[in-house]
């Protein structure tokens, strides 16, 4: 598993340590290939015993075990107005956000960046699957995807800038989730512990209504009707906060399974429909950040969801960093507020926050 890549002897890095063991590894692999290595967790709470507060207390131990100097830095009200606030105004809108993209974002790179700044370190180091590299031809950085393409983490980073990439290492690009979960054994972590990186860190029990319960009104749990693309009622919904596009379950008995295609915010209705109407091809995308600018439409593959495998697409890019997505094949439960990020290849393009589709515009 030791692969030695000393491009920086003695430089100083700065880890970002979650409390998970990806970014344990990437502090090891560090160490191991001559750097001097700081840790860094991020204090999101300050509630005694969350899920939050144990993971800055592991990645304090996990600093111990590698005997490495550790801070932490408080950011609990930068993270409820930029990323819990972000979360509650975006279901009120009838949209599905994608929070760990704008903790990334706007919390997590933005403090490693300004830490490892204050700190004199050459770099900063995160834990995600992910490969930069350097283009000599054009003199830019890009992002491409991780060796292990089940766990790539690429999706997550599309809002990199070139300065970010510049000081930023990925350790694990080269490394497979068997291989982190083995060296982390082997440094004797109990890896059965391990929290999902999949799951929202602020609602660790995925019970996202009950959360909004505790931070809406109850305005925003308002009944309204739930109707079909005619306008006929067939039900009413409990409030637009507890759904999603393609979502089946709330929607009340039916002789035939139906799935939300449209959430209607200003007339507080949800619209459903049989499965083929999830199916659309064409969408809008915003707040586009460009890793590598498109000068004319070009065919490029689109995901608008982690899990999801890229398609091939039509990307037209439009004025304010905004464009047009034509999908070659029809995609399912295309979601406004959720992320869509357009690849060549393994190197990512850019990527935004999807608008619209054609059919709610």
């Amino acid at each position: 598993m030791e692969r030695r890549v000393l491009l920086d002897k003695d430089k100083k890095v700065l880890v970002g340590l979650s409390g998970g063991i990806d970014s344990l590894v990437a502090a090891y692999l560090l160490l191991k290939q001559g750097y001097h290595v700081i840790g860094l967790a991020i204090e999101l709470d300050n509630l005694e015993n969350s899920f939050l507060c144990r993971q800055v207390k592991k990645a304090g131990d996990f600093a111990r075990k590698l005997k490495i100097p550790f801070y932490t830095i408080k950011l609990k009200q930068e993270f409820e107005d930029k990323v819990i606030n972000y979360f509650c105004r975006e279901y009120k809108r009838g949209r599905t956000p994608n929070p760990c993209v704008v903790c990334n974002q706007r919390i997590k790179f933005a403090a490693l960046f300004k830490k490892a700044k204050d700190l004199g370190a050459d770099y900063f180091a995160t834990g995600h699957y992910a490969k930069k590299e350097y283009d000599k031809i054009n003199k830019k950085y890009l992002l491409k995807k991780a060796k292990d393409k089940e766990k790539d983490q690429s999706y997550f980073l599309f809002f990199l800038s070139q300065k970010q990439l510049k000081y930023c290492l990925f350790p694990l690009f080269d490394y497979s989730r068997f291989e982190v979960e083995k060296k982390a054994s082997e440094l004797g972590i109990n890896i059965s512990e391990e929290h999902s990186s999949q799951d929202i860190c602020f609602i660790p029990d995925r019970n996202y209504r009950a959360f909004l319960e505790t931070r809406l009104t109850i305005d925003d749990f308002k009944p309204g009707l739930i109707i079909n693309k005619q306008g006929e009622i067939l039900g009413k919904h409990q409030g637009l906060v507890s759904y999603t596009i393609g979502q089946r379950k709330g929607i009340g008995a039916h002789k035939k399974p139906f799935y939300v295609i449209a959430i209607d915010q200003r007339k507080n209705r949800i619209v459903v429909g049989e499965k083929k109407e999830i199916y659309q091809n064409i969408l809008f995308v915003e707040k586009i950040n460009w890793i590598k600018k498109l000068g004319k439409p070009t065919d490029l593959q689109v995901k608008i969801r982690y899990r999801q495998k890229p398609a091939w697409a039509n990307v037209f890019p439009l004025k304010l960093n905004k464009a047009r997505i034509k999908f070659n094949k029809s995609q399912p439960a295309i979601t406004p507020g959720q992320t869509a990020v357009f690849y060549d290849g393994d190197m990512v393009i850019g990527g935004g926050i999807i608008l619209h589709t054609l059919s709610d515009a």
